[in-house]
């Protein structure tokens, strides 16, 4: 399958959605997942929009938290740390 450890996969998904929930807009969930590229494009349409395009990434954020803390630990590791998903 992979190297990646199934308990880091658990952990980051914890942290991932977690953060997705309550910084969304920032996409502190994507740096986590190692996704900087993602990361940086929902923050900078935080910070670009003067905060408007916030809401947008924020509900973005909401459903991927959502959807990250409701998959079990082997979906989310093979959906986003060995497939490497980047968005929803």
């Amino acid at each position: 399958m992979s190297n990646i450890n199934p308990s880091d996969a658990s952990s980051k998904k914890i942290a991932a959605g977690i953060c997705a929930i309550l910084l969304g807009a920032l996409g502190v969930h994507k740096f986590i997942l190692g996704y900087s590229t993602e990361g940086v494009i929902m923050l900078l349409a935080t910070l670009l929009t003067c905060g408007i395009g916030g809401a947008v990434m924020g509900i973005v954020g909401l459903v991927e938290g959502i959807i990250y803390l409701t998959k079990t630990d082997e979906e989310f590791l093979n959906a986003y740390m060995v497939q490497k998903k980047g968005w929803f």
